[in-house]
């Protein structure tokens, strides 16, 4: 099985395509009612209400979400987080560095859903994904 992409549900693909553009620097492609955003290692998608309306029973609600954190690794948190002031308009957590060796930091799209910028700041022993160890808290 292979994760395909993962989709946000909006009343204004454009305006949330061009957010995530900004703050990614890669460019959606899509029409009016949809939008992708391909990264190296998956597809953030991006569907009006009206299509999921119509394509998917109505089955999902824009804005709504409080349960998923959408995670891109960036080769310097702080950086990130200097150039993305004058876009961002609350941070939810300032970055901060993670016991597993990670530093990252967390804020939410126009929409609401959370993101999380984070690096790796040491040498990670024990696999796992983006050299996360198994048994510690993925992702921040």
């Amino acid at each position: 099985m292979k994760l395909a992409s993962t989709r946000l549900v909006t009343h204004d693909v454009c305006a949330l395509a061009r957010f995530y553009a900004t703050v990614t620097g890669i460019v959606p492609v899509g029409i009016e009612h949809y939008a992708e955003l391909e990264t190296a290692t998956g597809v953030l998608a991006i569907s009006s209400k009206r299509g999921v309306d119509i394509f998917n029973a109505g089955a999902a609600e824009p804005a709504a979400n409080r349960s998923v954190i959408i995670e891109f690794e960036v080769e310097d948190v702080d950086r990130e987080r200097s150039r993305l002031d004058r876009i961002v308009g609350e941070f939810v957590m300032e970055p901060t560095n993670q016991p597993w060796g990670n530093r990252s930091m967390l804020f939410r799209d126009p929409d609401g859903n959370l993101i999380n910028f984070f690096s790796q700041t040491s040498a990670q022993a024990g696999g796992g994904r983006n050299g996360r160890n198994a048994g510690k808290v993925p992702g921040a």
